[in-house]
């Protein structure tokens, strides 16, 4: 260490030596009482801040202003000497001007007065205080917000019970909306995530409390809001099947929703506003009210994949045929008059039909996520406005529809409810396109209809529904096996033509020569396909009716247990992509059904064989269906193994009963006599020439 390094060191230690020997020196009882000073002066502090935010909540002009609130929102006494107000945790009495009452707070019941004056007892503590004063401004601002009808935001939820043969309905007293819908002719399939099954409990609940499902009408008079789902009713029971839940205003006002259910076996309950000397409340100036409806679909089949996919908001504007929002997320604008909206699932649905259609709608649905919400689908939201009047006595109306998606029910129910104007409401059942669904709703539904009248066992009814079909389409598969018999009699001349004329360079040639030979003996290779094009539409309109088809849920047949969900023989400890992670017998035998149909089909053509690609292509599909068919309905894959096996019976008696040998000499007969050519050989004969010359123009340039 040099000189001028230690010197610095000992300055430093005397300048702070030097500032310890001049601090003055600290009295350990003046540094309490400072404490103490500093401790008493925050404690002030936050009193002065607490008495300031709790005076600031309620300003003196609001409490000079309370009495009159409570004389025009409260309920009146016997003889108009007080009026009491009460919502929720609060009681306030107008008694000549002066109020008095109770405030509610966790722990305690507090005075009115000493919330207005901020004068609390002592034994409140400091969260209680602003739990009254919040309580007290709650209060005053539901009063300006819902106004005569503030009366109404306290009271006890109750049920009442609507019920006919098909449908009960409990109504809560608060909202006055309908929180449980249960159908008595249809049971329920409860999911569990930890069962390899569905169990049959108890009837369909369409609607549940625990989804906190409501509806709810908000009317917005340009100086209060208000919506019916916050208010407690009053029920009136009319009748068996009619009750009123009522809103009593005062000065002769009232106010309520009117349910009624219209038949004993009907699914559809009527839904009136009703209200008298409203335009006391209510300025004439309100014109309009909203509908606002959210409900959370549950899961009730085994195949949450497949009902998720049939499940979506649907609805049907003016004019227009009915659309939905798609199978997972999406929002939709409607500018125009809706006819309907439509909260369907795979097999159930509820449609709001106003009898004066909405003037415009909001939709969404949101898809919720199997590993977040197991037990549930989507989330559905629609917010529709309709016309309004103070001055009539039944300003709204509408039907509601609780009920299975069952064609000829839906078709009634359209019918009925608007016998002049076509609803479409079958359409929330998805049977196809156009050219398929027409095959579904004027074939495949009044026969299946038919046969359940008469036979109860559903895999019975699919059986005879398939030998109709097979019945209707034999002249169909005969023309294809016939087809498919003359080009096989015709392998040997095929066969030697391609022999006479082998090689690339040769292709054209064996070609025209190929075709020329079809056309002597009257066979087409695409004579075959046309009947198969034929059968394909009613071949994607099963595809469709079959997981559509409601009577076969919960239907037994075999080992099924339900046709229309997936037939589990086995679950499997994993999950494989597309497949899933269990196995279903019907698919499987659909699969080996279908794999011998194919060998069958594919020793019919015996030119397949130059061909190894498409036969092992053809081989692979069989597969895919498999893997495709395994999350489907049992009933599906049950109808496609029957119409295979029936398929395969047929081709069989067919060549039991046809001799080829015939069919051989027929051919070469024809092909002995002198046959004109069609306009359409000529022209394919000239364009094959004009191909050929082409080409070896093509092969001359190259050789130069």
């Amino acid at each position: 260490m040099d000189k001028n390094t230690l010197i610095g060191l000992l300055l430093m230690a005397g300048v702070i030596f030097g500032f310890m020997y001049l601090q003055p020196k600290t009295d350990p009882a003046r540094q309490a009482q400072q404490r103490q000073e500093q401790i008493d002066k925050q404690n002030k502090a936050a009193e002065e801040a607490e008495r300031a935010a709790l005076l600031d909540s309620i300003r003196p002009d609001e409490i000079a202003n309370l009495a009159n609130t409570i004389a025009t929102v409260g309920v009146a006494d016997a003889d108009a000497s007080a009026y009491t107000y009460a919502t929720t945790g609060i009681t306030l009495v107008n008694r000549d001007g002066v109020v008095s009452g109770t405030v509610m707070v966790p722990g305690a019941t507090v005075d009115y007065t000493a919330v207005a004056t901020s004068q609390y007892p002592d034994s409140l503590t400091l969260e209680q205080k602003q739990a009254a004063v919040k309580t007290l401004r709650d209060a005053m601002l539901n009063a300006a917000k819902y106004q005569t009808f503030a009366r109404h935001l306290a009271g006890t939820d109750t049920v009442v019970t609507l019920k006919n043969k098909v449908l009960n309905l409990n109504i809560s007293t608060h909202g006055a909306y309908i929180n449980r819908a249960e159908l008595l002719d249809h049971r329920y399939c409860t999911y569990f995530p930890d069962s390899e099954g569905v169990i049959d409990t108890t009837q369909v609940e369409i609607i549940q409390p625990i989804f906190k499902d409501y509806y709810s009408f908000e009317i917005n008079t340009g100086s209060q809001l208000l919506e019916t789902k916050d208010l407690y009713f009053t029920p009136v029971i009319e009748n068996d099947s009619t009750v009123l839940m009522q809103l009593d205003l005062g000065k002769g006002a009232k106010w309520g929703m009117r349910y009624t259910l219209t038949d004993d076996d009907s699914y559809v309950v009527k839904l009136d506003i009703v209200q008298e000397n409203i335009d006391k409340i209510l300025p004439p100036s309100t014109a309009t009210t909203a509908f606002i409806w959210s409900q959370r679909l549950g899961r009730n089949e085994r195949g949450r994949t497949f009902e998720q996919q049939n499940s979506a908001v649907y609805y049907k504007e003016s004019g227009e045929n009915p659309d939905d929002l798609g199978m997972k997320h999406g929002n939709k604008e409607l500018d125009q008059r809706v006819d309907w909206i439509a909260f369907k699932n795979q097999f159930f649905s509820t449609i709001v039909i106003p009898h004066e259609q909405f003037n415009t709608a909001r939709l969404s649905q949101r898809e919720l996520a199997d590993n977040k919400d197991p037990l549930y689908l989507k989330d559905m939201y629609a917010r529709a406005t309709l016309d309004y009047s103070t001055m009539t006595e039944n300003p709204v109306s509408l039907d509601i529809y609780i009920g299975p998606n069952l064609y000829p029910m839906l078709s009634h129910v359209d019918k009925t409810i608007a016998p002049d104007n076509d609803l479409q409401l079958t359409r929330v059942i998805p049977l196809g396109w156009a050219l398929f669904r027409w095959i579904n709703t004027i074939i495949i539904i009044p026969v299946f209809t038919f046969l359940s009248k008469f036979i109860a066992n559903y895999g019975i009814i699919i059986l005879l529904l398939t030998i109709f079909i097979k019945i209707i389409l034999f002249p169909f598969t005969y023309k294809s096996y016939m087809s498919q018999a003359r080009m096989r009699v015709l392998a040997p001349e095929i066969k030697e033509i391609n022999e006479k004329y082998p090689g690339q360079e040769n292709a054209m040639t064996r070609q025209q020569k190929t075709m020329a030979l079809y056309s002597k003996a009257g066979a087409s290779p695409m004579s075959g396909c046309l009947p198969m094009l034929l059968q394909m539409p009613i071949l994607f309109a099963m595809f469709k009716f079959f997981p559509s088809c409601i009577e076969l849920r919960g239907q037994q047949f075999l080992w099924a247990q339900d046709l229309a969900a997936p037939d589990v023989i086995f679950t499997l400890p994993f999950t494989i992509p597309m497949y899933g992670n269990h196995v279903s017998l019907f698919c499987l035998l659909m699969t080996v059904t279908n794999i011998l149909y194919t060998r069958i089909n594919m020793q019919n053509q015996p030119s397949q064989s130059s061909m190894p690609a498409m036969k092992w292509m053809m081989y692979l599909m069989p597969v895919m269906f498999l893997v495709f068919f395994n999350q489907y309905a049992a009933g599906l894959s049950y109808y496609y193994f029957l119409s295979l096996l029936i398929t395969i019976i047929q081709t069989y008696i067919f060549r039991r009963c046809v001799d080829e040998k015939k069919v051989r000499e027929r051919m070469m007969a024809n092909a002995a006599k002198p046959r004109k050519k069609s306009g359409f050989m000529a022209r394919l004969e000239e364009a094959q020439r004009r191909q050929q010359a082409a080409l070896r123009e093509q092969q001359k340039r190259n050789r130069r």
